[in-house]
């Protein structure tokens, strides 16, 4: 293969994705079989089949156990626009796009004790094994799950309080900000790190995607001055939303 010459799976995959992208195979359409492609680009069944995981690994395609491979459909991809914490009910993703779109989720929840992983502990500059509330969350608009969040507390600051579990007691569901507020803490700035990984395949199945797309993770930790007070990981499926920040200059 000459310098700078694709590979005969990638150049397949490139002419497939055209036409899937162009409207020739639209949702739902069959994908040429491994023989038909093998016949139509003079390639071998090896190329074939890479091909087929190289649209397969882009979510362009699905396969359908006993049927075949299929285009999917993409999904319309959301704006989730950040812009500070100014209010506390958009302090989280999920609450800040409900109420920028003026609808209503609802959320699940659990909350448990347990001891901080390390790097949990680094983040909330606790030792490792000391005590944390971890509360995990599916949210859901319009009935679909959108997004997972898992959120660590140490119980240092919240245990033997009011607002130990976060979504029990007076002020269930109000959010970091005013839960801290209720036992004297001023919550004053916060931490936010946006990454991108392969998703796990049980957080794939909860968000009704393929296993092994790409998540999106926006990483959050709330602070007291610089006394951490929760920090959370919140994760949706990269094909549905983008991230935008509109922040102040000062």
């Amino acid at each position: 293969m000459a310098f700078g010459e694709q590979p005969a799976y990638l150049r397949v995959a490139d002419d497939l994705r055209k036409k899937i992208v162009g409207g020739e195979l639209p949702p739902h359409a069959r994908l040429p079989s491994q023989a038909r492609i093998r016949e139509v680009y003079g390639v071998s069944d090896t190329v074939a089949l890479e091909a087929r995981k190289v649209l397969m690994a882009e979510g362009l395609v699905e396969g359908r156990s006993g049927s075949g491979t299929y285009v999917r459909e993409q999904p319309v991809q959301r704006r989730l626009s950040r812009t500070g914490y100014r209010s506390p009910t958009r302090c989280t993703p999920f609450r800040q796009e409900q109420a920028d779109e003026q609808t209503r989720g609802t959320w699940e929840s659990s909350s448990e004790r347990g001891a901080a992983s390390t790097e949990v502990a680094v983040r909330l500059r606790i030792e490792p094994g000391e005590e944390v509330m971890r509360t995990r969350y599916v949210f859901r608009s319009a009935g679909e799950p959108t997004m997972l969040s898992t959120s660590w507390e140490p119980l240092a600051v919240t245990g033997r309080t009011p607002v130990m579990l976060p979504e029990e007691g007076p002020l269930a569901g109000r959010g970091v900000v005013d839960r801290m507020a209720a036992i004297g803490l001023v919550v004053d700035n916060v931490a936010e790190e946006v990454s991108a990984r392969p998703g796990l395949a049980e957080e794939t199945l909860a968000l009704g995607g393929v296993p092994g797309h790409a998540v999106l993770v926006v990483s959050r930790t709330f602070f007291v001055g610089r006394r951490p007070v929760e920090t959370a990981d919140v994760v949706t499926l990269a094909e549905r939303y983008r991230i935008a920040y509109h922040l102040p200059v000062r």
